[in-house]
């Protein structure tokens, strides 16, 4: 179900890559520890395999197509690097605080990332002062992630809004897809750094935050 002018009452904004330029870090991260082992990813593999998915899913990823097991002390390793990279480097995506901060109807986030590192996102960039607990939903909340409906259709259930009338923001292909199977209006925000190879026309696209009144006045308020 694509955005375009219809009525939205509640806003779901995916984190990792939409309101948070962190999808190359994570890649940067991956690639040089999986490299120690002689596993080596390029950025085609990070996003057909990892991109908006759960810490879980890409454990399992690299142990089916490698043969490797993520060792709790890899994993561990891994949180602890991202974090660090992320207090020096991470950067929320260039003009979202205006578009949070002139929303006219109610939002959250909804993340295949884990809480603690969603927590360390937010307040790395600033983030933080626009998302409160109960705005803030977690994959570990549900049976199944993206791209499966589950997460939305919980964040839209917990905070009593019908799924109809539900815009998603997302970057990644699960994440579209699991919008499209909740029933909701999704867009496609391509403005991350992480987006840059793309070439073409990408359907109902964003490709920066200044655009979003263009694209939805009714939801911005004068």
């Amino acid at each position: 179900m694509t955005a375009s002018t219809c009525n939205i009452d509640f806003v779901i904004f995916d984190c990792d890559g939409v309101l948070i330029d962190s999808e190359i870090l994570s890649m940067q991260v991956w690639a040089q520890l999986l490299s120690e082992y002689t596993i080596h990813i390029d950025q085609a593999y990070f996003f057909k395999h990892f991109l908006g998915r759960s810490f879980e899913h890409v454990q399992s990823v690299i142990q089916d197509e490698f043969n490797f097991i993520v060792s709790p002390e890899l994993a561990e390793r891994f949180a602890e690097e991202l974090k660090q990279i992320f207090e020096h480097r991470l950067t929320p995506t260039a003009g979202i605080k205006d578009v949070i901060k002139s929303l006219s109807v109610p939002y959250c986030l909804a993340t295949s990332s884990s809480r603690a590192r969603t927590h360390i996102a937010l307040g790395a960039t600033g983030l933080d002062a626009y998302f409160t607990e109960k705005q803030i939903f977690t994959a570990s909340e549900v049976r199944q992630g993206k791209p499966a409906p589950d997460l939305f259709l919980h964040a839209a259930r917990q905070r009593q809004f019908t799924p109809s009338r539900c815009l998603v923001i997302e970057d990644s292909a699960p994440g579209i897809q699991a919008a499209n199977s909740a029933g909701m209006h999704w867009l496609h925000y391509t403005g991350a750094s992480h987006m840059r190879h793309l070439t073409g026309n990408v359907p109902n696209a964003l490709a920066h935050w200044r655009d979003f009144k263009t694209c939805f006045p009714q939801l911005i308020n004068s």
